[in-house]
């Protein structure tokens, strides 16, 4: 079988960031060539280049009658760039020649990574190993921990049903939230949901929404939704560390954490664990989800962004944030459906807290006591905000 010609190499390689100029190996010498072109000329360094141009070479690699029998020095001389040694050197990570300032495209004239083993892969070229812990790990095992997190709280829903009150509601109503709390958390829950979302559909959108959208639909929806991704990440990082500065103070350890972790909250037993304004369980996600996997979200989602000024992007750079990012953002996603199902349709009222900003003293008396007992002892204003209508002022005061 013929090998490709060489309009086909010039081809391949630009494309792939190579110079159309080439590896400098050394060419053979015609016979007919005089003595003088013999002698010794100064040898050109491995990875060097040779100032030929493959679309000047002549005479044509093809019109060799013997063009599939042809040395490696022969073709060297014929088709610069297209012969054994040649990739041999761009398979072992040599980085050619480019013209391209070093400082805007560092890896422009390397096309094969070098070889590395990252967790989870064999010993290969680096943009076989990423491909590898993507689709052998963290493709089948990421989804899998969704699945079962969104699972196991179907179970638990069905199973138990929603967390009811079990006094009657007094009509009084305590602020939990002040405007400006909820407006940060909004903000930070709308951007999470838009990346959760999108990054879903493009991680795992192929197995269940392309069979049945086709391919074009599905090319645009997350064409969309990628760009759309791209946009919330910046708004979700700025909002993570409002949410963070603005929550903080009441998601200090305090007494009855440890008890409410080892009676799991009360969830199974049905009886309430008295906590403060925030119970052990938010505070691990606050602590874990927030904080811990935030900066890990966020930092790994700016050089993907490429927002870190100064950074050198680079393909092993991005791989490593790439698969950085994807760990902490599944962890993050299965804590934060926990919180979005307890926050909604798991628990009576605790929607209405996000919602309105008000409680009702039963709720906080059976799902917060401690934070209720201060309120109650006039430590904590149980109007916290400037109220947004007279109504809303009595009904904090229990008029």
């Amino acid at each position: 079988m013929q090998r490709p010609s060489r309009f086909l190499a010039a081809l391949f390689l630009a494309a792939s960031g190579w110079s159309a100029t080439v590896l400098a190996q050394p060419a053979a010498t015609p016979a007919s060539a005089p003595a003088a072109a013999a002698a010794p000329a100064a040898a050109a360094p491995a990875g060097g280049i040779q100032s030929a141009n493959i679309f000047e070479v002549k005479p044509e690699a093809s019109a060799d009658p013997k063009y599939a029998e042809q040395t490696n020095g022969e073709r060297a001389r014929v088709q610069p760039g297209n012969n054994a040694p040649m990739w041999r050197q761009v398979g072992s990570g040599l980085t050619g020649y480019s013209s391209l300032p070093k400082s805007e495209a560092p890896e422009a004239g390397n096309l094969i990574q070098p070889f590395v083993q990252y967790p989870g892969s064999l010993l290969t070229n680096a943009g076989e190993a990423w491909r590898q812990v993507r689709n052998n790990w963290l493709i089948p095992y990421g989804g899998a921990l969704l699945l079962i997190v969104v699972g196991a709280i179907a179970l638990f829903y069905f199973g138990k049903g929603r967390i009811n009150l079990h006094g009657a509601e007094t009509g009084r109503k305590i602020e939990r939230f002040t405007p400006f709390e909820r407006s940060a958390h909004w903000a930070n829950a709308i951007a999470f949901c838009i990346l959760a979302i999108s990054g879903i559909v493009m991680a795992f959108g192929k197995f269940f929404l392309l069979p049945v959208m086709g391919l074009t639909l599905f090319g645009w929806l997350t064409y969309l939704l990628k760009n759309m991704h791209n946009f919330a990440g910046p708004l979700f990082a700025v909002s993570l560390v409002i949410v963070f500065f603005t929550f903080v103070r009441d998601n200090m350890p305090s007494r009855g954490d440890i008890g409410w972790l080892l009676k799991g909250g009360g969830l199974l037993s049905g009886k309430e664990v008295p906590s403060h304004r925030f119970n052990a369980g938010e505070k691990l996600v606050f602590w874990g989800g927030v904080f811990f996997l935030g900066i890990i979200v966020v930092a790994s989602g700016l050089v993907l962004d490429k927002l870190i000024p100064g950074l050198i992007y680079v393909r092993d750079t991005m791989q490593v944030a790439h698969m950085v990012h994807a760990v902490a953002t599944v962890l993050m996603m299965a804590m934060f459906i926990g919180h979005i199902y307890i926050g909604t349709i798991g628990m009576q009222g605790a929607y209405d807290g996000m919602k309105t900003g008000y409680v009702d003293e039963t709720w906080a008396r059976e799902h917060h006591e401690y934070w209720y007992d201060d309120v109650k002892a006039g430590k904590i204003p149980a109007q916290r905000s400037e109220p947004a209508s007279p109504s809303q002022t009595a009904q904090a005061q229990g008029l």
